[in-house]
């Protein structure tokens, strides 16, 4: 404890250097921002900021969840005045309302403004806000009179707090915590440090995203009003800390997202769809070139040239998977299984109607979660499967209970007709591979690497893929190729050193050519990360306690 002053101390001095104080006006065309750090720098930066959120524990690898995220972020990226801009959005565990973007096009969400939101409109108005922060520079901007190296020694510093903090007695997990959320706060705020004008144009952008995609372009201004009233109330138990409100609610700034989407509306119209269970409406400019523009014009051979199918009304507006993801996050965000149980029971007691089927989703997966009862949620899943057939979310909660409760070879089927009707879906993938390596037989494993294997080249950024790929050829007995996948799970997860160590034991191993290539092709890749982490003195808190 006696460390954590000098390490702050230090962090804040970095941090501030990151970000100079900007200009209120906005840049010319002529801006140098771009000059700084090229595309693939920022992406290298983004990366590590990622690994070393994973490192210690900050980021929710849940494939459903972030599936659901990925898909409703690159819907809006594709809507942004820069659609070729690739972008990763990740969930945080964190139940504090805040989301922040940083170079690269990288987009975090703490899971509080996930369960603070009523809808998905409302997440899509924060993504699309975080989105034009990334399109306009805002980011780059704020490191633009900084050194390249001040980044990676800010994220190295931020190891070295936590790493300082491990040391300690009983009360060190709770340091470990505080140390990041602040050094966490501590980098967006100071990395991006928007001006008002900045935040005006991210709304302003931002809205007019929204409405590309279908989105409810009132969403901004009403989530904006109820977070502020959350946070003065802090409704929920939700807190949001000073140094983590990057984006401050003002009432001029509701007003004028208030004001923004009814000029909008003025320019737009209502569509209604009927679809299983109700009806969807969304709300479209006439105007958009892309909505009269026919999908023949694109070059799909598959289809007739008569044929015309706007583009963007085929993926327009909410996905209908929004309750179903708030409820799963409000599970795997809780501390524990049992905490999950009771904040249920609360929301029972607090409603005259009880749960409803989302909740009771969530409040399955919980006893899922909680070893002992693997048998009353499959039970749980099962009734509201049949209420809601064809759900994914509940089709896959239904799997693993059942295999969890010993019936494996109904499991087992379930999962196999998951894939022959969604094939090489991420998220049937990893569940129904990780049920099989729960099974942890020869054959398990050989099943559940087939299941892998059709994603396998488009997994290489995946931490939670490599770690359930690395178990399954574990079991099938291939060492060779399960050690190169946990030295690239480990990797991925922040911790380089580690998985050099690992590669250079394998290929001490009698290998053949090509994966002896591969190894070679890996260590060197690795080894210049490591070095370089080795002249900040950032160490490996595993490998140094050894």
């Amino acid at each position: 404890m006696r460390l954590m002053p000098l390490a702050i101390a230090v962090t804040l001095g970095i941090a501030a250097g990151v970000a100079p104080a900007q200009d209120s006006r906005l840049p010319d065309i002529g801006s140098s921002a771009g000059e700084l750090l090229t595309p693939a720098r920022q992406a290298e930066y983004g990366r590590m900021m990622l690994a070393e959120l994973r490192n210690y524990g900050y980021v929710l690898d849940d494939p459903l969840i972030g599936d659901w995220l990925q898909t409703l972020g690159a819907r809006l990226g594709a809507n942004s005045d820069q659609p070729r801009q690739p972008y990763t959005f990740f969930m945080l565990r964190e139940r504090q309302i805040n989301a922040f973007a940083t170079l690269g096009g990288y987009i975090a969400v703490n899971a509080g403004l996930v369960l603070t939101a009523e809808r998905e409109d409302e997440v899509a108005a924060v993504l699309s806000h975080e989105i034009a922060h990334v399109t306009q520079q805002h980011v780059l901007r704020g490191v633009e009179r900084a050194q390249r190296d001040q980044i990676p020694i800010l994220l190295g510093m931020l190891a070295a707090v936590i790493a300082a903090q491990q040391a300690g007695g009983n009360s060190s997990g709770d340091a470990t915590m505080a140390s990041i959320t602040s050094a966490m706060g501590l980098m967006a705020q100071r990395q991006i440090n928007y001006t008002r004008s900045n935040e005006s144009e991210a709304d302003r952008l931002g809205i007019r995203t929204l409405a590309r995609s279908g989105y409810d372009v009132d969403a901004m201004a009403g989530f904006f009003e109820r977070m502020a009233l959350t946070m003065r109330g802090n409704e929920g138990g939700y807190s949001a800390p000073d140094y983590l409100q990057t984006h401050p609610v003002t009432t001029t700034r509701v007003s004028e997202a208030k004001a923004r989407a009814e000029q909008m509306k003025k320019n737009t119209v209502v569509l209604t769809t009927s679809v299983p269970g109700g009806v969807r409406q969304e709300r479209v400019d006439p105007a958009d070139p892309s909505l009269s523009e026919p999908l023949g014009a694109i070059g799909n051979p598959l289809l007739p040239y008569p044929l015309q199918l706007p583009v963007d009304t085929l993926s327009r507006g909410a996905s209908g998977q929004f309750d179903w993801a708030r409820e799963r996050l409000r599970v795997l965000s809780a501390n524990t299984p049992d905490s999950a149980i009771r904040e249920y029971e609360n929301l029972r007691r607090g409603s005259s109607r009880g749960l409803a089927d989302p909740q009771r989703y969530g409040l399955a997966l919980a006893k899922l979660r909680n070893s002992g009862s693997p048998m009353e949620a499959a039970h749980d899943f099962a009734a509201l499967l049949d209420a809601h057939p064809d759900n994914l979310w509940l089709e896959l909660g239904l799997g693993e209970a059942q295999s969890r409760a010993g019936q494996r070879e109904q499991a087992n089927q379930r999962f196999d007709a998951l894939l022959r009707r969604l094939p090489n879906n991420r998220a049937v993938a990893l569940t129904y591979a990780g049920v099989l390596n729960e099974q942890a037989s020869r054959d398990s494993g050989r099943r559940a690497r087939e299941v892998l294997e059709p994603l396998l080249r488009r997994s290489t950024d995946d931490p939670t893929f490599q770690q359930a790929y690395a178990r399954a050829c574990e079991l099938a007995g291939d060492t060779s190729r399960a050690s190169e996948a946990y030295a690239e799970a480990a990797f991925l997860n922040g911790r380089p050193e580690q998985a050099l160590l690992q590669l250079q034991a394998l290929k001490k191993q009698d290998l053949d050519y090509v994966t002896r290539a591969r190894v070679d092709a890996r260590i060197a890749a690795i080894t210049p990360t490591v070095l370089e982490m080795r002249r900040q003195g950032i160490q490996d808190p595993d490998l140094s306690r050894r």
